[in-house]
């Protein structure tokens, strides 16, 4: 992680607080005093303030239920930020792996370990989103291949990767993708000429929604974290 966040995670400074630190030369790393905010150290790297060595907090992991018009950024903008609904010590030091848009609800898992979150948005790790659309036209047949063999999205220049897609009612489908590119799953179906009227995450990897309420959040458990790791 950056160093600035490490300070942040062993202290109660803000990341403000935190550079400017840096700036003063107290820190050191593995005995070399480190002015740079975005230097990358890890939790077996000697970090000290003044001499005193420092310990980062454990990592917290967290599922919320997304609700309509809320946004994943740490800062309002337009709506306000689902970290409002976290009740947890410096919330909004944490980050969503995996934006959800202002108007799609459901699962968000929320951490505070850039590795672990890494394993879930990066396309390499073929981690698994399952989404619930409803859709303004009735999905033809023929689109359950098409998105299997990878559409062609407007300004891309190559085709995604293969989706499953699983029709519910004429209206109604399950998506299953392993990408997270801007705005993919509305782009995915305007690029064969529907329209995506409703988007739910039900599902990331093996940690599915059940039955948390809206609003809602709760802390993984050892085994849900570990299916990221």
């Amino acid at each position: 992680m950056r160093l600035d966040k490490f300070i942040c995670k062993s202290t109660e400074l803000t990341r403000t607080e935190a550079k400017r630190l840096l700036k003063s030369g107290k820190v050191s790393v593995n005995g070399e005093i480190s002015k740079n905010a975005a230097m990358q150290v890890h939790e077996n790297n000697d970090i000290s303030l003044d001499g005193q060595s420092l310990v980062a907090r454990q990592s917290r992991y967290i599922m919320l239920h997304k609700p309509l018009d809320t946004i994943c950024s740490n800062v309002d903008e337009g709506y306000p930020s689902l970290f409002h609904l976290i009740d947890v010590d410096k919330a909004f030091d944490m980050h969503v792996a995996g934006r959800l848009d202002a108007d799609t609800t459901g699962l968000v898992l929320v951490t505070d370990d850039g590795r672990w979150s890494h394993n879930i948005i990066s396309p390499k790790k073929q981690c698994e989103k399952v989404y619930r659309v409803w859709l303004r036209d009735k999905v033809k047949t023929d689109s359950v291949e098409k998105f299997k063999a990878g559409v062609q999205l407007q300004g891309e220049n190559s085709l995604t990767l293969p989706a499953k897609l699983i029709i519910v009612h004429d209206k109604e489908v399950l998506l299953t993708i392993t990408e997270g590119k801007y705005h993919q799953v509305k782009r995915m179906f305007a690029a064969i000429g529907n329209k995506v009227v409703g988007l739910h995450r039900e599902q990331i990897g093996q940690i599915k929604l059940a039955e948390l309420p809206i609003g809602e959040w709760r802390y993984l458990t050892k085994d849900e974290v570990s299916e990221f790791c």
